[in-house]
């Protein structure tokens, strides 16, 4: 028996938490969801994680810095990035610490489908070609 995927979903604004909790149910995924960065740190289900979807500004500790602490303890855990107010070099700080994906709110429902199944498809295997 396959389980599903469990997603967490780290925004300090409960709506958009309970939201997108629902949309990545509708498609099979399991769902955690969490108020701050530092509520996300405390979970006993942390290394089981499959993939996070954080905002970047919450009061406390940002994305970023969530990012940077489930590095700092060595975990690989897909991070995907969302925000409403962009500022100039967050793609780039989030490509440098090791980002999945970043989306720009508002967007489709869709383009963060696409994303999660990004983050969670296994690497590509380098393919050797010969000549022939």
């Amino acid at each position: 028996m396959n389980t599903a995927p469990v997603i967490a979903i780290v925004d300090d604004d409960a709506s958009v938490r309970q939201a997108m909790g629902q949309l990545l149910r509708s498609f099979d995924f399991a769902v955690a969801l969490f108020g701050s960065g530092a509520e996300l740190l405390q979970a006993p289900s942390l290394e089981g994680l499959a993939c996070v979807i954080t905002d970047v500004q919450m009061p406390g500790m940002n994305g970023f810095d969530l990012c940077e602490a489930l590095r700092a303890r060595e975990l690989a855990t897909p991070v995907i990035f969302m925000t409403a107010f962009s500022q100039e070099g967050d793609q780039q700080r989030a490509r440098a610490i090791g980002a999945t994906a970043f989306l720009s709110k508002p967007f489709q429902d869709h383009e963060l489908i696409h994303c999660i199944e990004c983050a969670l498809s296994p690497p590509a295997q380098n393919v050797r070609r010969t000549p022939g």
